[in-house]
């Protein structure tokens, strides 16, 4: 990338947010540009199998999903760059984007670089995941129908998890590291009185069982306060730990709340800086959906276009 090149509308996020936003942006002739970032086509490229998205009534493969998608952006005319976007000056016009490959320019931003779930750091537990091991029970509770799962955390979205998992699991068992959830009253109520739901207080998760086998089998945990080891038997792990915007590289340029997720103004997706755009998980900490994703990312392409039309206006 010898030259700046300068793009109408330049999407950064690969995911089911940038895709369709890459979709609408290229079929309205504005030639989008998509970075890819370091995990292209997001969250979904992990997921083994996708039973929720419209559209696919027997199922469809992660993965798949996303190629489509790709494929579907590239047949209107959307540029892709495989590449990670290291910082954005949004104090000039156009704005400036630096990647490890070089600069660009950027009349409009979409910022569609989704949110990581907040994982133990357990190789068993990268091992497993989409073998039992997930971080989403309404994207993977389906599959867990009669079976014993554990769920670990201790707020309201682990609490939110456990209840949802109930309409499935047999058993549900929260794994806590304190003697007290962090949930909200109503949250840590609605819970205790299900009688599905069980707690394991103090301890945390060492391992997940059993790699071996390709496959969750149980996990062994280990008291916090006593040192004591067991291995509590269950078909499925929930990781309900939080997640984490990747928007670190808008912080203090764009308006986000107190956890770095961005906030849109109304029911737009407008950010605080005029021209940039936030669709999907950036900017969702309720839902974190594909299809809510990628009805954002249809809607900021829609915000992305009609800002361009009152540009050009402006200036005749």
């Amino acid at each position: 990338m010898a030259e700046e090149k300068r793009y109408k509308v330049v999407i950064i996020g690969s995911g089911p947010a940038g895709l369709t936003a890459a979709i609408y942006a290229a079929r309205a002739m504005l030639k989008p540009l998509v970075i890819e970032g370091t995990q292209p086509g997001g969250q979904l490229m992990i997921t083994s199998e996708v039973e929720n998205f419209p559209g696919f009534p027997d199922g469809i493969d992660g993965p798949k999903l996303m190629q489509d998608m790709r494929r579907q952006a590239e047949k209107f005319g959307t540029e892709f760059l495989m590449d990670v976007v290291e910082d954005v000056d949004v104090s000039v016009r156009p704005f400036r984007i630096k990647m490890s490959g070089g600069e660009i320019l950027a009349d409009t931003i979409i910022v569609a670089s989704g949110a990581s779930a907040n994982w133990l750091g357990l190789e068993s537990e990268k091992q497993l995941q989409g073998r039992g091991v997930s971080a989403c029970a309404t994207c993977d509770g389906f599959f867990f129908q009669g079976k014993e799962v554990v769920v670990i955390g201790g707020g309201d979205s682990a609490m939110e998890e456990a209840l949802f998992l109930t309409k499935f699991a047999s058993k549900v068992t929260v794994i806590h590291r304190r003697d007290q959830l962090r949930a909200s009253r109503i949250m840590q109520e609605k819970a205790f009185a299900n009688p599905k739901i069980d707690f394991i207080w103090n301890s945390v998760v060492e391992e997940i069982l059993d790699v071996a086998k390709n496959e969750v089998t149980g996990v062994r945990i280990r008291n916090v306060k006593t040192g004591e080891t067991s291995v509590i038997p269950c078909q499925g792990v929930f990781l309900a730990i939080g997640h984490t915007p990747n928007t670190q590289i808008f912080k203090g340029k764009l308006k986000m709340d107190e956890k770095g997720y961005i906030i849109t103004e109304g029911k737009s997706t407008r950010t605080s800086v005029p021209g940039i755009f936030a669709a999907g998980d950036v900017q969702d900490p309720t839902y974190r959906q594909a299809i809510t994703a990628a009805g954002t990312g249809c809607m900021a392409a829609i915000d992305a276009e009609r800002f361009l039309e009152e540009q050009a206006f402006a200036r005749k």
